[in-house]
């Protein structure tokens, strides 16, 4: 799996509706974070809907959130629908041109790369303590800097392997 510092792998991929996105377009805001995923996988089911959270919070910031599948697009589509995911989804079926390019050997998988296309950070699995990191990074663009990324009544766990 590609680490902290190494440099981002270029990929094109379709979204939901079949227009092609890049590792270029992604990064034209600032920092991109990348969330593979599989939508018959467990803790990506728990993950994605605090990626949603993510992007709910930290929009109009300087991170854009790309989730991609793992699967094809009429599946996605109903895995976007029930967990109500609305941040871009690009797909990576049937080929896994993007997965094999990052090295990946679990989902979910999380990537943030900086805009210079650097990967600051690279995590598997289900981790409370990134995406509190995350929320903590970018919220100084967002609407609601006073709040903690979960609330005190939510029972999360640290981890949760991929």
């Amino acid at each position: 799996m590609r680490q902290e510092g190494d440099e981002a792998p270029q990929f094109a991929l379709p979204d939901l509706d079949g227009h092609s996105h890049t590792l270029a377009e992604g990064l034209h805001r600032g920092h991109l974070l990348l969330a593979f995923f599989k939508i018959s996988c467990p803790t990506c089911q728990f993950t994605f809907p605090f990626i949603q959270r993510l992007y709910e919070k930290l929009s109009g910031t300087k991170l854009t959130i790309w989730g991609i599948s793992q699967n094809d697009r009429e599946d996605t589509k109903e895995f976007c629908k029930e967990f109500e995911i609305s941040f871009p989804v690009l797909i990576d079926d049937p080929e896994y041109v993007a997965s094999n390019a990052y090295g990946l050997s679990n989902v979910p998988s999380l990537f943030l790369i900086d805009p210079n296309g650097r990967i600051v950070s690279a995590e598997k699995g289900f981790s409370k303590k990134q995406l509190e990191s995350f929320d903590a990074q970018f919220k100084a663009g967002s609407r609601e800097q006073s709040l903690p990324f979960f609330s005190p009544s939510e029972i999360i766990p640290a981890t949760k392997p991929g």
